[in-house]
């Protein structure tokens, strides 16, 4: 028996409609638009905290049936002010603010429900605004499936370093931190770094930190994806994670999968790599027990970055829930 090939992304793909929108506290917004004006609302949100929005997302969703809603959130991408600016005030961006941003825009651009798509940092973003807001939700699919627990963020920078110890220790000692030092605080050194006076400090705290990042992924074969960022993204990039990860992603402990039960009613499909050094597929396991609704598909030979297996599962996903293809208009005699 043959196996069917895998679906191919769709072609690239403009935004037809994009703008800032003013958040408050001082904060816009950047946000696009792209598909079909009349297709089924789909937001993507982004991974990091901080990574701002990637083009090559909108390639899941078939333009036909979609329309595909895109934003940067606070201090990254083309939002204002950017984190790479140690002024911007970061006070006003947590997890919260974060929900009450994705809401203004859902109400900007007058969508009653959404499906959610994203992964990593995005698939807990995705997680703590449908918990909040159920009934604007239609579908979720998540790529790496993430929690931000205290418990993932120690695997992630402490834990995982007994596979890299090399990586790890140069991590640690980047900041001075001594053995024994907790990873919380060696996630706090990082972020007192990210807004020293002098630059070349910020900029090689933001280098020490996307090293390390590249070394949990190393074994992916994807290259250096963190190293390889402009200098203000990765500037803003470790700013913003180190901000976040230091207090939990501004959530209580294990929350979001506590509260899954408010999914109830919202289909859901999680793919989650065997391989993820970044993330053990055991948080996937866990959320798919607490969310009866969702699915989960673990690919055995993926890791964080996914592979075309992973994204044949996406694909496969954002082609069930859209709907049904416009009928083309029969030619004129």
């Amino acid at each position: 028996m043959t196996a069917e090939p895998s679906p191919e992304p769709f072609p690239d793909l403009a935004p037809y409609d994009e703008g800032m929108l003013d958040v408050g506290d001082g904060n816009r917004v950047h946000w696009s638009v792209a598909g079909n004006r009349e297709g089924k609302p789909a937001l993507v949100v982004h991974g990091g905290p901080g990574s701002g929005a990637s083009p090559g997302a909108r390639r899941l969703f078939d333009p036909e049936r979609y329309r595909i809603v895109q934003f940067d959130q606070r201090g990254c991408g083309r939002s204002t002010p950017h984190a790479s600016d140690p002024a911007a005030d970061l006070t006003v961006n947590t997890t919260a603010h974060l929900i009450a941003d994705m809401e203004r825009l859902r109400v900007r651009l007058g969508i009653d429900r959404w499906l959610l798509f994203g992964g990593s940092w995005g698939s807990t973003l995705i997680l703590a605004y449908a918990e909040t807001h159920p009934e604007r939700v239609s579908e979720i699919v998540i790529a790496g499936v993430t929690t931000t627990r205290r418990s993932e963020i120690a695997w992630l920078y402490g834990g995982v370093g007994a596979f890299f110890p090399e990586a790890h220790e140069r991590f640690r000692a980047a900041v001075d931190a001594p053995a024994h030092a907790a990873t919380q605080d060696v996630i706090e050194a990082y972020g007192a770094r990210m807004v020293h006076p002098d630059p070349a400090v910020r900029a090689r705290a933001a280098n020490d930190w996307c090293a390390w990042e590249d070394a949990v992924l190393s074994m992916e074969g994807q290259g250096t994806p963190y190293g390889d960022r402009a200098d203000d993204a990765r500037l803003g990039l470790v700013r913003i994670c180190s901000h976040y990860f230091a207090r939990g992603a501004f959530l209580e402990e294990g929350a979001l999968i506590r509260d899954a039960h408010r999914l109830a009613g919202i289909p859901g499909v999680l793919v989650h790599g065997r391989l993820d050094m970044a993330g053990p597929s055991a948080t996937a396991w866990e959320l798919t027990r607490a969310w009866p609704d969702a699915e989960l598909h673990v690919v055995e030979t993926a890791g964080h970055l996914g592979d075309e297996e992973t994204r044949r599962h996406l694909l496969t996903a954002l082609e069930r829930f859209a709907p049904e293809r416009p009928a083309r208009a029969a030619p004129e005699e």
